[in-house]
């Protein structure tokens, strides 16, 4: 593969699992209720939904704004345990919504191993 054709796939990539993030993260603030319910059937406290929604939003702008690569590093890292937390209560609980968790995931790797490695 290309450096051009690495570097589209990334773009690409980067931005389909960057809309699936903030739109989890303003569905989190417009349907708080239902959010609510699905975080409770998971095992999940309710109180994490609004900090969580804040969390993706962050890790979204860090990975496509962050001046130093250190930073984009630990939000790929924090979106990696939010992909793999949400996977892995998806299939704990049985109820069938476990691949949005797991193309998120797919395109969260995706996105890390296409980057470009720049120094900083």
């Amino acid at each position: 593969m290309t450096a051009k054709t690495t570097r589209i796939l990334h773009l690409v990539v980067t931005a389909l699992f960057s809309l699936m993030m903030v739109g989890a993260a303003v569905m989190y603030v417009v349907s708080f209720d239902e959010v609510a319910k699905t975080f409770t059937t998971l095992g999940y406290p309710v109180h994490v939904i609004i900090p969580l929604a804040v969390a993706k939003v962050l890790g979204v702008a860090a990975i496509w704004l962050a001046p130093h690569r250190s930073i984009r590093e630990w939000a790929y890292a924090g979106l990696f345990y939010v992909c793999t937390l949400a996977l892995m209560a998806h299939l704990h609980v049985g109820d069938g919504e476990w691949v949005g968790a797991l193309v998120a995931q797919v395109l969260l790797f995706t996105s890390y191993f296409t980057r470009t490695k720049k120094p900083g």
